[in-house]
């Protein structure tokens, strides 16, 4: 009742973006690859879907089978009309030009060369019909093609943090106290400076009149900013007595329903830009006394530090002190 009575008194944030009431929420607020846990109805598919920013942040597998997949199908839909207008429309045919399955075998294949503007001149259009058709699919190769350009530039030139986290939060002893510690790291050959981070805590708590309720807390920081983000960076807030977890043990935070959200910011050499990512860790995925393992070490021949991104999440158990009874510190 202490502690929660001292986390009324402490500041409590309101301009998250969230809401603070959890009847209405489902599951964790953020993801772990820093995406908003939301799904919004109320619109039609396509006015709430962006391709152009859907086609930029999906894996590249991804990326290439849909690029494929609608190469494939617009190649389909040209064979077809070829196909209806008459393969005998088209000039230079192999085979028998009344058998069906070589007919849109040889326009599949015209098609996919008028396309992509390869006109290699074996088959070529007969009559108004089928000139106008390929007209239509040569401006539409014209059109696909920039698009792809497009997309496979603006995937190579967007801005990104490419910063890993660990996969656990730890509450490890410091300075005789305990604290939250997250690592986290730069896994590609990018060099980020004035990087900033900000840490917030949502705990889902019930009310005395019943009510359930998320409370946002800020989690102060140790260090808040940092000139360059060269080796790994460990994130550390000392649960002292202005934050939100001071006075509750083990089973008290394991029992918790809480998640704490990391945001991170810094400006990349590379893209010359602004660059920012984020994550959130839940109770599950905390693990209680444990303090992380040095990632880096000098190399053989000494003139090198090497980062061993591997061991990021590398952590040995400890023991964590006592968090110190409220009632009793109330009481004296």
């Amino acid at each position: 009742m202490a502690n929660q009575f001292r986390r009324k008194k402490l500041k409590n944030i309101n301009n998250t973006g969230f809401t603070n009431n959890s009847n209405v929420e489902g599951g964790r607020l953020t993801n772990k690859d820093g995406s908003i846990n939301v799904q919004k109805t109320g619109r039609p598919f396509w006015e709430r879907i962006s391709m152009f920013h859907t086609l930029l942040r999906m894996p590249w597998w991804k990326f290439l089978l849909s690029i494929f997949a609608v190469y494939f199908v617009i190649n389909l839909v040209f064979a077809t009309l070829y196909v209806v207008i008459g393969v005998h429309n088209l000039t230079g045919i192999a085979g028998h030009a009344d058998d069906l399955l070589n007919g849109f075998e040889q326009a599949f294949f015209f098609s996919a060369q008028t396309l992509t503007t390869v006109g290699y001149g074996h088959i070529s259009p007969l009559g108004l019909a089928a000139n106008v058709v390929a007209s239509i699919e040569s401006f539409v190769g014209i059109l696909s093609f920039a698009l792809v350009t497009g997309l496979l530039y603006g995937r190579f030139a967007r801005p990104q943090a490419f910063m890993m986290f660990s996969d656990n939060v730890l509450v490890a002893p410091h300075k005789g106290k305990r604290a939250l510690m997250v690592r986290l790291a730069t896994y590609k050959n990018n060099h980020i400076t004035d990087v900033e981070a900000i840490a917030t805590m949502a705990m889902h708590m019930r009310e005395a009149d019943g009510r359930q309720v998320t409370r946002f807390f800020r989690l102060e920081l140790e260090i808040t900013k940092i000139a360059s983000m060269a080796l790994s960076w460990t994130l550390v807030h000392l649960i002292d007595e202005k934050s939100p977890l001071f006075g509750m043990g083990h089973d008290e935070i394991m029992d918790a329903d809480i998640e704490i959200l990391y945001n991170m910011k810094g400006f990349d050499d590379h893209f010359s830009n602004i660059v920012q990512q984020r994550t959130s860790y839940t109770v599950s995925e905390m693990v209680y006394g444990a303090k992380f393992l040095p990632m880096f070490h000098k190399s053989d021949d000494g003139n090198t530090t090497v980062l061993e991104l591997d061991k990021i999440n590398l952590h040995e158990r400890v023991d964590v002190p006592e968090p110190v009874d409220i009632d009793e510190l109330i009481k004296s």
